[in-house]
This record gives structure tokens, C-alpha cells and sequence, in this order.
């Protein structure tokens, strides 16, 4: 009886749950997890309801039911086994075989894996698992709601209609057959209004914005490009050739961050993995020269079923395009310290022109480098299919670069 009214209860939640998971906001989301946590424990409860009835003789049938009905109730009891099981079955399965692979931790804490084989599949081997298991779990819900109706009319019907059989009181003991007012059936309707009432105004806790730690950029090992040798001269010495412009390391603690938003909550982030070849000197910008590569795998915003999202076909496809770049070439002083760097990034297979303004201070053989640009996520082709519109998160993304270097040798 225990589990036949916490598995109730829980059934019940899914439901007024479901209908609050069609929108792309982080109340959505978060409401997604919670509702894949109520379905795996509804499986794990499930099969402990089953072992205990394939263990343990049920109690006979109350005297006074027809063979029919005799019948009907036992083909409604395993029906609902099928349902309490094949369900969260079924989500499991959308889960393990959708696009974006999104990490299942059961309330928040306990990590629940995929379904074995299912990720590793082709794309359309996937989706074709994750339309049919789709299908099925829509087909069963409404099985379930048919199933529930017989099940209540039949318990009502022998209470309060035929008053022939002690249904009510196997589910609820001490309840009183035949009576209109009675406060078990009265406690059954008011817990049913209060879950359902629970599903649709909890708000469960999004996961805040965790501190990222410190980032893991590699500095870069560049060597200084061999100044040409001057030409011999058996009369006149030539003039010394001129000193190429200083190549420069980044530091570890050099940063390349971003910032955007979904549904108004900010949203920061960094790339924890790439490299940059600069070639810098203030007084010979013509001969300046910067490239930048990004390892888009490494991207970080401090919520880890966020950013397992990330490198998925809908955003920056890391699969078909691990890299990305910006290549400048071009730059210009616009103050006392400060320049513009004008270039092309890429992303995605897609390249776009970039300008990016930034501060400079050199102090001997060590410089800072601090900017801040923004570009258009969507002339990249970040975010696809529900993602591409900017009602949720805009096409706005801004980029922050904090670069500590110093002068190579």
C-alpha cells in the first residue's frame, strides 16, 4: 500500500510537471531534470512494487465481484505495471538518444548514466530511436489516463454505487464501504489536489553560476623569428638589418571569456584551452600579426549539464569543427595605450570579419592586454533549430580577451 500511494502521488506530479516543460527558459529546464529524477525513481519504485508482488501471494479478491470484474481488475493491475514501467523506459530512452547529450544527475546529486549503446550511434539511427521512444511514451500517457479512469470509476462504483465489496478499504484501511462522507476518500482527493497543485508552482532550484576555477591556458612556446642575415658587401658595409618586431608568450592566468544570457539570467563563460601567436610592436603596427586558436570543447560557464550541451550539432559542433580562430592583420592606434585589431574569425566552418578595440601597457618585457567586442551567434550558425530565434538568448554575445605576456627571448 506504501508504494502503491507514493507511486500514485509521484504519477500524479509528472503530470503537472509535464505541461511546464515546453518552453526554452532555465525555469524549463530546470523543470526537465526534476521531472527526469520523479520518472527514475517512479521506475526504480516500480520494479521494487513488482518483485514484492511476483514474491509475496496477494490477499484473495473481496467476495461479491463478478467474473468480469474479476477479470477487468486484473488485466488494469498489470496494465499499470506496463505503464509505470515502459514510461520512464521511454524517457530514458529520448534522453540516451537525444542530440544534445545532457547529463542525468538524479536530483541534483546522483549521476544517472545513458542507456548503453544509444550515444554512440549514428545521428539518424539516433533520432529514429528518440521519435519512436517519443511516440511510445505520448501513446502510453494517454493509455495512463485511461487506465486511471477505469481504475477510480471502479473503486467509486463498489463504495458508493454497489456497496458489494470492501474495494476502498484494501487501498486505505479502515475506510467504511458505502459511505458518501467518508475522510480517507476525502484525504485521497485533497493530497491528489495539493500534488498536483505542488507541480505546478514549485520552482526547483536552478544551479547557480559556479565560481570557474582557475583557467588552464598553456602559454605559448613560440621562438623568435631569425632576423635575416645582411647581405655581404666587399666595398661598402650594408646598414644593419631591421629588428624584427618582439613575438610575445601569453601567460598561465591569461583569460578569453564570453558573456550572453538566457531568458534575462546572465550567463559567463570562458574557453579553458587555446593558444595565441602574437606579434606585436606599438611602433611598427604595419608589421603586426596575431593568431588566435580555440579549442570550442573547452568552453566553460560553471554549470556542468550547460555546458555538456555545448559541444552538440545545435551549437558549436565541435564533432565537424574543433577549432576556432581569429587571424588579425591589421591594426590601428585610436589613443594614448589603445588599438583596434581588425581581423577574421571563424567558427563553425563560417568566417566573418572582427574588430576587436583592446588596451595596451608594456612594462619592459612584460605586457597586458585587456578588450572587449561583441558579435552576431547567429551569422555563425551558433545555435540551431529551436536555439536560432533570439527570444530566449539574443544573437548578441559579448567577448572579453585578459591577456598577461611577456617579450620571448
Amino acid at each position: 500500500m506504501a508504494l502503491h500511494w507514493v507511486i500514485a502521488a509521484l504519477i500524479a506530479l509528472q503530470v503537472a510537471l509535464a505541461g511546464r516543460m515546453e518552453d526554452r527558459t532555465p525555469e524549463a529546464f530546470a523543470v526537465t531534470q526534476f521531472h527526469k529524477s520523479i520518472g527514475i525513481t517512479i521506475l526504480l519504485l516500480s520494479l521494487a512494487r513488482l518483485a514484492w508482488r511476483l514474491m509475496h501471494r496477494p490477499p484473495p479478491e473481496p467476495a461479491g465481484l463478478a467474473s468480469w470484474e474479476r477479470t477487468l481488475a486484473h488485466a488494469v493491475h498489470w496494465a499499470f505495471y506496463a505503464v509505470m514501467i515502459l514510461m520512464p523506459v521511454t524517457g530514458w530512452i529520448m534522453v540516451s538518444a537525444s542530440r544534445i547529450e545532457l547529463p542525468t544527475l538524479l536530483f541534483d546529486v546522483v549521476p544517472w548514466p545513458h542507456l548503453p549503446g544509444l550515444p554512440d550511434m549514428a545521428p539518424a539511427a539516433k533520432e529514429a530511436w528518440r521519435e519512436g521512444a517519443e511516440a511510445a511514451h505520448e501513446a502510453i500517457m494517454k493509455g495512463a489516463y485511461g487506465l486511471v479512469a477505469l481504475h477510480v470509476a471502479g473503486a467509486l462504483k463498489h463504495h458508493l454505487v454497489d456497496r458489494d465489496a470492501p474495494v476502498l478499504p484494501r487501498m486505505a484501511p479502515g475506510a467504511v464501504t458505502g459511505r458518501w462522507w467518508e475522510p480517507r476518500l476525502a484525504a485521497m482527493v485533497l493530497g491528489l489536489a495539493a500534488v498536483i497543485a505542488f507541480g505546478r508552482l514549485y520552482d526547483p532550484p536552478r544551479r547557480a553560476q559556479a565560481p570557474l576555477p582557475p583557467p588552464v591556458v598553456e602559454e605559448t612556446r613560440e621562438s623568435v623569428a631569425a632576423a635575416p642575415a645582411a647581405p655581404a658587401a666587399p666595398v661598402v658595409a650594408a646598414a644593419p638589418a631591421a629588428k624584427p618586431s618582439p613575438r610575445w608568450t601569453v601567460r598561465r592566468g591569461s583569460t578569453l571569456g564570453f558573456a550572453t544570457a538566457w531568458s534575462g539570467e546572465a550567463i559567463e563563460g570562458r574557453f579553458d584551452r587555446w593558444t595565441a601567436d602574437v606579434v606585436f610592436d606599438p611602433d611598427d603596427l604595419a608589421s603586426a600579426k596575431v593568431s588566435v586558436s580555440i579549442d570550442m570543447a573547452s568552453a566553460r560557464t560553471g554549470d556542468d549539464q550547460r555546458d555538456a550541451s555545448l559541444p552538440a550539432p545545435d551549437w558549436f559542433d565541435t564533432a565537424n569543427h574543433p577549432k576556432a580562430t581569429f587571424t588579425a592583420t591589421r591594426f590601428e592606434k585610436t589613443g594614448e595605450g589603445r588599438y583596434v585589431a581588425r581581423g577574421n574569425l571563424s567558427l563553425r566552418g563560417v568566417s566573418r570579419p572582427l574588430s576587436l578595440p583592446f588596451r595596451l601597457t608594456i612594462d619592459g618585457d612584460r605586457a597586458t592586454v585587456a578588450g572587449v567586442t561583441s558579435l552576431d551567434r547567429t551569422a555563425f550558425g551558433v545555435g540551431q533549430g529551436e536555439w536560432a530565434s533570439s527570444d530566449q538568448i539574443p544573437a548578441k554575445v559579448s567577448v572579453r580577451i585578459d591577456l598577461k605576456a611577456v617579450r620571448a627571448p
